[in-house]
């Protein structure tokens, strides 16, 4: 009986040691293979990571290169934008400036046309051309002592006339030809010489002076006045002589067959090219055809001093 049970405890001691060994078989081989799938996972792991790395330098590089190429081509299209603009900016300005040019030689040639229309029809006998432009700047004076006439010599508003026509007025008025009228003073005078400078506040159409030394005999002339009080009258002659010896004794007289009449003093004498060539101041009576001018060149000598002194008084 006791044999029995002792082979018993044996067997069942046996059958333990068995389960054991089993059981610890297994967590070995478990283990073991625990061991391989975290060495393969550690692997595996390691290779992601680094193709990761390699795939970001790729995509890094990439995207580098990529952007290095886009900046380029952007640098591109920005200069030849720039470029773009600027030669369509210049040659904006070149068809501008040709156009300018353009216009001034057409301006040149309309001037040129008009002065040739000009001399054909003055030397067509016919001063139509002319008087248009010459008259504007012819004023009609009136004082409280008469009536006379004026040509404004600068467009400051400096007029020209003969003394007489203002000595010893009080009131001076000028009238133009767009009949505009103004207060006008007595600025400067020579009495010998029968020339006054009258200065009104106004910007008025001029004419300049003409040299009288070039004048011919036969040349044909006009003069514009106010005779009788009939405003802005024109009437054409022609010069019958030059450096003639008036009232003062001097040589300053061009003599012509224009008609001169009480109003004409201090009107201009007007040849064909625009210019006043003698200053209206009297006739001879009794007689038709005997008209008198102060020599431009006398009368312009006066006025620059006149005008001058008065300036420098108007400095100071």
């Amino acid at each position: 009986m006791v044999n029995l049970n002792l082979n018993s405890n044996k067997v069942l001691i046996i059958s333990i040691v068995l389960l054991l060994v089993a059981t610890g078989s297994l967590i070995f081989y478990y283990n073991n293979k625990v061991d391989e799938l975290n060495s393969k996972i550690l692997i595996l792991n390691n290779e992601m990571v680094s193709n990761l790395k390699e795939l970001k330098e790729v995509l890094t590089n990439d995207i580098s290169s990529l952007n290095d190429n886009l900046t380029y081509e952007i640098d591109i299209v920005d200069n030849d934008l720039r470029n773009f603009k600027t030669q369509n900016k210049k040659e904006i300005n070149t068809l501008s400036d040709l156009i300018d040019e353009i216009e001034k030689q057409t301006e040149i040639q309309l001037g040129e046309l008009k002065d040739e229309l000009k001399d054909i029809k003055v030397k067509s006998k016919d001063f139509t051309a002319i008087i248009n432009d010459v008259i504007q700047s012819v004023v009609s004076i009136g004082t409280n002592k008469g009536l006379g006439s004026g040509v404004v010599i600068d467009d400051r508003g400096f007029i020209v006339t003969n003394y007489h026509v203002v000595n010893g007025a009080s009131i001076i008025r000028i009238l133009t030809y767009d009949e505009n009228v103004y207060d006008a003073t007595l600025i400067g005078f020579n009495d010998v010489v029968d020339v006054a400078v009258l200065k009104v506040d106004a910007s008025l159409p001029d004419l300049r002076f003409g040299d009288s030394d070039d004048v011919l005999v036969g040349e044909r002339v006009i003069a514009l006045g106010n005779p009788a009080g009939l405003s802005f009258t024109v009437t054409e002659g022609i010069v019958s002589a030059v450096h003639r010896t008036g009232p003062n004794n001097q040589e300053i007289y061009l003599q012509t067959d224009v008609p001169i009449n009480p109003g004409n003093s201090g009107g201009p004498l007007v040849n064909i090219e625009s210019k006043i060539i003698g200053l209206n101041n009297f006739k001879i009576g009794g007689f038709e055809g005997l008209g008198f001018a102060i020599e431009s060149n006398t009368v312009e000598g006066i006025v620059d001093d006149i005008i001058a002194q008065y300036l420098q008084t108007q400095q100071e």
